[in-house]
């Protein structure tokens, strides 16, 4: 069916219209200086044909690499654990049926401002009081951590029905005990979709917090190959090692979820 022609709809275009004005304006006025367009693309080209075809670790040994991937799974396992503690007694304090609304209303503000920051800027603001490292990382991404799950567990449990929670009141039931008996058993599925998908997030984080923010594992290696060494086939190395593991990630999430469903 045809979309009607109104303001909106002009609005919307006469906006894409001017994204592509400027991005068409941006290439041609950019300062390539001697750069050759042709020369370029077939460098790039030979470039990525070495990365992906021709992978090897020659500054590390795949051991060290597999060790350090486990620093950084371990970065992202510490940070989503404590984001989910964290963000669960948020997150009943931030939903409308659970808690007062100007409870709900102000613990929504402050993690939608906490979820505007980048996850960069917050490890590096910590990184002024605890430096460089691993323990400003933990800190920094566990806070947007929290920001998003907060987010997340709150919409989960709004969505139980109001009728459960008057009928629990009625029959005389407390905040604790309606938690545990309706509102974290209906929501379980969810919360933990919700924590896998921040998990996974979380491990790519990681990798670029290795290299900006000092906290090592994998992502730090690839840093050092890239920028120091400029070794691009141990940086295809690593990247088959990484995209590996995500793809094993995915597929761990994959069958917890179906057998969350099968017993739901």
């Amino acid at each position: 069916m045809k979309q009607p022609f109104n303001k909106q709809v002009l609005a919307i275009r006469l906006t894409l219209t001017a994204f592509v004005a400027l991005t068409l304006y941006a290439f041609a006025t950019f300062d390539y200086k001697d750069i050759q367009l042709i020369d370029a693309v077939l460098q790039t080209t030979q470039t990525v044909k070495t990365m992906f075809f021709q992978p090897f670790f020659k500054h590390i040994t795949l051991i060290e690499a597999f060790t350090h991937l486990s620093i950084t799974l371990g970065l992202a396992f510490l940070t989503t654990l404590f984001g989910a503690v964290i963000a669960l007694v948020l997150g009943l304090l931030a939903a409308n049926n659970l808690s007062n609304p100007k409870l709900s209303i102000a613990v929504k503000a402050v993690v939608a401002f906490i979820r505007a920051v980048p996850t960069v800027l917050w490890v590096l603001i910590f990184a002024v009081a605890a430096g460089l490292g691993s323990v400003a990382a933990v800190i920094g991404m566990t806070f947007h951590s929290v920001s998003y799950l907060v987010k997340a567990y709150s919409e989960s449990f709004e969505e139980l029905d109001k009728g459960v929670i008057e009928s629990l009141k009625a029959s005389g039931a407390n905040w604790v005990q309606i938690v545990f008996q309706a509102v974290l058993p209906s929501s379980i599925t969810y919360l933990i979709s919700w924590t896998f998908m921040r998990f996974e997030i979380n491990f790519a984080v990681a990798l670029a917090m290795g290299a900006a923010a000092g906290a090592g594992g994998i992502g730090y290696d690839m840093f050092m190959a890239s920028s120091y060494y400029y070794d691009v086939r141990e940086i295809g190395a690593i990247t088959y090692l990484i995209l590996a593991f995500a793809v094993l990630l995915e597929f761990i999430a994959g069958r917890i979820k179906k057998k969350l469903r099968l017993h739901d």
